[in-house]
């Protein structure tokens, strides 16, 4: 049973090449296509998120793929948390392709 004081991070949430009925959950302008653990994990690091990480868990709606998840507490609603988190991928991501 997981606690309510915690945010489960999916990658499928950031993904740009996903629906909202595929699972993302930012909006289409924030999100970025196919966004890794690490970058998620580097993105909430940065934002000084204490996380756990557990790299062979399944999205429910596709168990056929390990793609990972983090849990970080829950500070603000999750979905304030998210489009943060959102912003800074987009910024990881923006850095990456600048070198």
């Amino acid at each position: 049973m997981r606690k309510q004081n915690e945010i489960f991070l999916w990658p499928v949430y950031f993904d740009a090449n996903k629906t909202r009925r595929e699972g993302r959950r930012v909006p289409k302008n924030l999100a970025i296509p196919l966004p890794k653990l690490e970058e998620i994990q580097k993105a909430v690091k940065r934002m000084g998120f204490q996380l756990k990480m557990v790299p062979d868990a399944v999205y429910p709606s596709s168990p056929w793929q390990k793609t990972g998840l983090l849990i970080i507490p829950k500070k603000d609603s999750k979905v304030k948390t998210l489009r943060k988190i959102a912003k800074e991928l987009s910024d990881i991501r923006g850095q990456e392709t600048e070198r």
